[in-house]
């Protein structure tokens, strides 16, 4: 069966995906904590970011990041790395610098791993962030969409909570891209340290609702969709340790009878023994498939950080590639797996090995 959904082609875009979201500064202390470093790994992440990023390294696709950043040496170190991960940088917003950050400022995300017993902690420093004050008009989406050409756009709820002006960018970029027949995903990615201080859960209901009708593939765990959409099925394991694929189809039941324009639904399946022992599988549905699950794997974690990013990267490089539902929410969960092997926000992954991944290949040495 093919993919459910309606795509562009691709000789008509300049762009098979472009993400809308906050990039950040990594700062990771190793094996140490935050509180005992005297040393950190920098890295670049972003949760709609990290998406594109693999689409473009893991999968070879043609990728843009739509964000805004301070221009100064920080936002300049994160051009950088964003370049390193071969993403267009021509559509980032540039602020000037009022040279001590009491306006505007880049975004600083300090993060460690986690061990055993111990889980992964993060402490996010974003306050009064350039992306955080991008507000509707600063980007021309019907030039982007419309002249331009973009197959897929997808952003997220992190984004979404920043701050109030984030919220309607978010929703007049998703109205434009469905103007011009481009596909959109969304992370719910629920964050209540982001909501808390704008309104809370409530006004996090309010915001992913009148977003949520714009969207073509909503992915999302059991949580977002409990406490950003409103949505709660009895007998689901809030931990996600018992989720199972049934489980989650009463949960998109609910969901698919309010928003009828949703075309896929997904999510990771996540069962956490420690910090570095996770069952880990995912599951996704489409009006055409019904569900589909992919296999489970007792996984090995070192970082976790960004594996539902990856997972999010490989179905979309699935669905933007023609494959069955079945085939893509494989390829997504194996990159997740993959990704959650290797340190930072962003895939290490090369398309063989998730592909080998996703058709039952093993761990054995590749000589």
């Amino acid at each position: 069966m093919p993919t459910p959904l309606a795509l562009r082609p691709a000789d008509e875009c300049r762009y098979d995906a472009v993400s809308l979201g906050e990039i950040m500064l990594r700062l990771d202390p190793g094996e140490l904590r935050i509180r005992t470093a005297r040393a950190f790994e920098a890295w670049e992440g972003g949760g709609e970011y990290n998406v594109v990023r693999g689409l473009h390294r893991v999968f070879g696709l043609r990728t843009a990041a739509v964000t805004a950043l301070v221009d100064n040496e920080i936002g300049h170190l994160i051009e950088q790395f964003i370049l390193a991960g071969g993403v267009d940088t021509s559509l980032i917003r540039w602020v000037d610098f009022d040279g001590v950050g009491r306006t505007v400022r880049n975004g600083l995300n300090f993060t460690e791993r986690g061990f055993g017993v111990r889980g992964a902690v993060g402490v996010s420093d974003r306050g009064h962030t350039a992306a955080s004050q991008l507000r509707p008009g600063d980007i021309d989406w019907d030039h982007l969409f419309g002249e331009v050409g973009v197959r897929w756009l997808h952003t997220g709820g992190i984004f979404a909570a920043l701050s109030e002006s984030t919220a309607q960018t978010v929703i007049e970029a998703v109205t434009a891209a469905k103007r011009h027949g481009t596909v959109v995903s969304y992370d719910l990615n629920y964050r209540p340290s982001l909501w808390k201080a704008i309104g809370g859960q409530e006004r996090a209901q309010q915001v992913n609702r009148e977003i949520a009708s714009s969207i073509d593939v909503m992915i999302g765990n059991e949580e977002d969709f409990t406490a950003a959409l409103g949505f709660h099925v009895e007998g689901v394991d809030e931990n996600l340790t018992d989720l199972e694929a049934a489980s989650f189809g009463a949960m998109i039941d609910r969901a698919v009878q309010a928003y009828p324009n949703f075309r896929v639904v997904a999510t990771t399946m996540r069962g956490v023994r420690s910090a570095s022992r996770n069952d880990w599988a995912a599951v996704a549905w489409s009006r055409s498939d019904g569900l589909v699950e992919s296999t489970k794997r007792d996984l090995e974690v070192f970082d976790r950080v960004g594996g539902g990013d990856s997972f999010a990267s490989g179905l979309i490089y699935g669905l933007l590639s023609g494959a069955e539902l079945e085939t893509a929410v494989q390829l997504g969960a194996a990159h997740g797996a993959i990704a959650m092997t290797t340190p930072g926000d962003t895939s290490m992954a090369t398309r063989r090995e998730v592909v080998k991944l996703a058709g039952g290949g093993s761990a054995r040495v590749d000589r």
